[in-house]
């Protein structure tokens, strides 16, 4: 009898057993996927930044930081490494290597050159009543930097630090901007969703560019080998947008996350990589070749992660964040999101470092 109950107590244990999990058959995440590889907060009271930039040479991450001026990071050793003196009001900075060179551009529209080794400021120089961004030439060893709310840039030479001419824009909202080393300056007109090109020796524009599909470009990088810039759009329906600057035409878009704020390119392994504080996500993008993009991995970030620097040699993508919180007595800039943070708590300001499952971590 007791031999007799032994199968029929096996198949009620493999009746019993639970089913298997969807879940447990799911692909592995592939290797070379991105995830977070350090964290490191910085000291300061209500936290405020804007763009980010890398000295991949020294390993240096530039931090402008606004009020607080402009911080240098030590991605290699993931520690502050020193504050730039006579920078307050830093909202961006230019890195130029073969000038041994650096460039904040402050928001009473100054800027503060330095020397890239040493991080010693050399000279604080007025060039227009306000000033957001900058881009460099190096045809016409020229500067451009832009300011918004002037609806103008100024084209400055790097080495004299000279005003050498003015560009008028008709966007009361110019955005980004980016060099395409041969001898013209890229530039977003958010509220117009425009591409212009303009011209560093003439200082004329010398195309705009509707850009279809793609409302409020914001973010912006550029492909030099095959004449393509990227446009980060922030609209209602957020995408990607590539532009052939050959001809202005759009010749994709690529869904992309909300509050898009900094796009880069690396050349190397032909990668379209965005950062989008709202959706709080890294978008990354393949460039098959100059007209077909493909979608390549997605990595959750935190919330109000929007620019981005970038270490094409290492690997490593780099983004800001702080704990943000909305006050209701406060003005909200809804621009970006319903709720987007009108304050940040104090030394809550992080650098977040991503790099690719498998490469060393972070020391």
């Amino acid at each position: 009898m007791r031999r007799a109950l032994l199968p029929l107590l096996a198949l009620a244990t493999i009746a019993a057993a639970p089913a298997p999990d969807p879940e447990d058959a799911r692909a592995p995440i592939p290797a070379g996927f991105y995830r977070l590889a350090a964290e490191v907060k910085l000291p300061g009271k209500a936290p405020d930044w804007d763009y980010l930039a890398h000295d991949a040479a020294r390993g240096h991450l530039f931090v402008a930081r606004r009020g607080a001026g402009l911080w240098v990071f030590d991605t290699r050793r993931q520690r502050l490494l020193k504050h730039i003196a006579n920078t307050e009001g830093a909202g961006a900075t230019l890195l130029i290597p073969a000038l041994g060179r650096g460039y904040s551009t402050n928001e009473d529209g100054s800027t503060t050159v330095f020397d890239l080794s040493t991080l010693t400021p050399l000279r604080r120089v007025k060039f227009a009543e306000d000033a957001d961004a900058a881009s460099y030439d190096p045809v016409t060893g020229r500067i451009a930097f832009v300011s918004a709310d002037s609806q103008r840039v100024t084209l400055v030479e790097a080495r004299s630090l000279k005003v050498v001419g003015h560009v008028a824009l008709t966007a009361k909202k110019a955005d980004a901007s980016v060099g395409d080393g041969a001898g013209h300056i890229l530039l977003n007109e958010r509220d117009r969703a425009m591409l212009a090109r303009i011209d560093a020796a003439t200082g004329t524009i010398t195309a705009e560019w509707p850009t279809t599909g793609c409302t409020q470009p914001t973010g912006l990088a550029y492909d030099p080998v095959r004449h393509r810039a990227f446009v980060g759009c922030r609209g209602a329906k957020p995408v990607l947008a590539v532009v052939n600057t050959d001809t202005g035409a759009v010749v994709q878009t690529l869904d992309l996350g909300r509050g898009n704020d900094g796009v880069v390119f690396d050349p190397i392994r032909r990668r379209i990589i965005t950062t989008n504080g709202v959706d709080a996500n890294i978008v990354i993008f393949r460039q098959d070749d100059a007209d077909h993009y493909r979608l390549e991995q997605v990595i959750a970030t935190r919330p109000n992660a929007r620019t981005i620097a970038y270490d094409p040699a290492r690997q490593r993508i780099f983004t800001v964040t702080a704990e943000g919180v909305v006050n209701p007595a406060e003005p909200v800039n809804t621009g970006p999101s319903p709720f987007y943070p009108n304050a940040y708590y104090d030394n809550s300001f992080t650098v977040l470092t991503y790099a690719p499952v498998g490469k060393r971590p972070v020391k």
